[in-house]
């Protein structure tokens, strides 16, 4: 059964593993040993065959008691940006190279819990500023060169960022599972350029403890995995609050998403926003996201025409008040606790520039500028109150589109992957690539990305489905039905 392990899902994987078809060692080893063997592709930054086989060996124990957690044994890797104790955490970043924490975020911890192995880490845009994952300084396991990560459907493209090194691992097979975290589409756009699945739920539903801040009103974890039955496993272990450690965690139990599963979809409206499917959407994404509407269609399904009238205003709302937040947050990192300190200076101020010169790159440079132009005296009421004003307006048209519909769908992103260095010299075409998960993210609301069949250049096409607020079950449900009827969720790169 070995041979055929990298072929089964996190629910597959879990139901063998309670059956002891298999041990997590074993299972552990065929994973370390297929991340061993592609180390081209670039996906993972930090691996520990020592600790991860010591969390499988502890992991069978607990299996042999026959009273074993949901997910013990599977295997899963964090997103860079989370802390670990097995492992270091760099957020993609030459400022924490080296940087161990002493505690897990509680995201890991929970998954671990649960009776997750963890395989690694993975890697991701620098402090997860990014949509390509080609904004990063760490070099990946198996070399010294700084790499980006590569789409394992073509690695001339990119994988999607910030969380790119995650879609690339799940998609590769590398791992069953991957955790991600999504300011504002860090999860969905990945996971559409990979052809996984992927989901970010309510602002608030998963703890942001231990999570690298980048913009804390908008950063939120979430899962990736091959299937929506398997996010649905994962995000039951994951989400819950976590009062005492995280301000910005809601008080609301934890949820058994596998539960709900299966429910018809019978009646369900699905709206679909006009200004999701204009003219700057690539012929493959929109004819992809018209037969999934009709596959929902066939399934009982409505579909409804709506608008979200606010849509291109999301682009500056987003990356005003996500780089005021980021200069704010990386304010901490001047070389005194902890992270990179320049080697030659002359004084506090000397050593705070030098420090922060040397060790963040040109785009998180390029939005803590900007951040600190938009919050400073005499701008601060034309651009960041404007934004926080017409970001409360872009949260009320969710609202009355959901007076008329239960979930809203479209397309992940306008176009499938490009090409590796292609957006190199002009950085507003990354952020223009993320017009429609960016309002969701600015409303708080869960959405996630499923797969939906494949555009130009026989690249995968994401659909994006959006639920209201603590809507999880709902859409983790809808995209089950979709994956019980379609198999774009089973597909996998030539050769893995």
């Amino acid at each position: 059964m070995s041979a055929e392990l990298h072929q089964l899902g996190v629910a597959g994987l879990a139901k063998a593993l309670a059956a002891r078809d298999v041990s997590a060692v074993e299972t552990a080893q065929h994973f370390l040993d297929r991340i061993q063997a592609q180390p081209a592709l670039g996906a993972f930054v930090a691996v520990d065959a020592d600790a991860t086989l010591a969390q499988a060996r502890a992991a069978d124990a607990l299996i042999a008691t026959g009273n074993a957690p949901a997910l013990a044994g599977v295997p899963i890797a964090h997103k860079d940006i989370f802390v670990t104790t097995d492992f270091p955490t760099t957020a993609g970043s030459r400022m924490l190279a080296g940087y161990r924490s002493p505690f897990n975020a509680t995201v890991v911890q929970r998954l671990a819990d649960a009776g997750a192995v963890t395989l690694g880490k993975l890697s991701c845009d620098e402090f997860a500023m990014g949509s390509a994952n080609e904004n990063v300084a760490v070099p990946a396991v198996g070399g010294d060169a700084v790499v980006p990560v590569r789409n394992p459907w073509d690695t001339s493209r990119i994988p999607g960022g910030s969380s790119g090194g995650s879609a690339a691992a799940v998609a590769a097979r590398l791992a069953p599972a991957a955790t991600g975290t999504d300011t504002g589409g860090s999860i969905r756009q990945p996971a559409s350029f990979c052809g996984v699945t992927g989901i970010k739920p309510t602002y608030g539903r998963a703890s942001r403890y231990g999570m690298v801040a980048f913009a804390s009103s908008l950063d939120q974890a979430g899962p990736m995995a091959r299937s929506a039955e398997d996010c649905a496993l994962l995000l039951s272990a994951l989400c819950g609050p976590d009062l005492d450690r995280d301000s910005t965690s809601i008080d609301r139990p934890a949820e058994d998403y596998a539960r709900t599963l299966n429910a018809s979809l019978e009646g369900l409206r699905i709206g679909v926003p006009k200004e999701f499917l204009g003219d700057g959407v690539a012929p493959g994404v929109r004819a992809a996201v018209d037969a999934a509407l009709a596959e929902y269609e066939k399934l009982g399904a409505k579909r409804v025409a709506i608008t979200l009238p606010r849509t291109e205003l999301s682009i500056p709302v987003y990356y005003i008040l996500a780089a005021a937040e980021a200069s704010s947050n990386l304010s901490r990192f001047d070389g005194v606790k902890f992270g990179h300190r320049a080697k030659d200076y002359k004084d506090l101020a000397d050593m705070y520039g030098r420090t922060r010169a040397e060790g963040f790159g040109d785009e998180v440079k390029r939005r803590i500028m900007i951040g600190t132009y938009v919050l400073s005296h005499g701008y601060y009421d034309a651009y960041y109150l404007q934004a926080q004003k017409v970001r409360r307006m872009i949260a009320d048209d969710f609202q009355q589109a959901f007076a008329q519909c239960d979930l809203i769908a479209g397309p992940v992103a306008p176009t499938v992957a490009w090409k590796l260095g292609e957006h190199g010299d002009d950085p507003v075409a990354d952020y223009l690539a993320d017009i429609f998960t960016l309002p969701a993210s600015l409303a708080g609301l869960p959405g996630m990305s499923l797969p939906a069949g494949f555009g130009e250049h026989a690249m995968p096409v994401g659909l994006q489905l959006i639920g209201n607020y603590f809507a999880e079950a709902k859409l983790l449900n809808a995209a089950h039905r979709f994956q019980q009827a379609t198999d774009w969720h089973s597909r996998a790169p030539q050769g893995i």
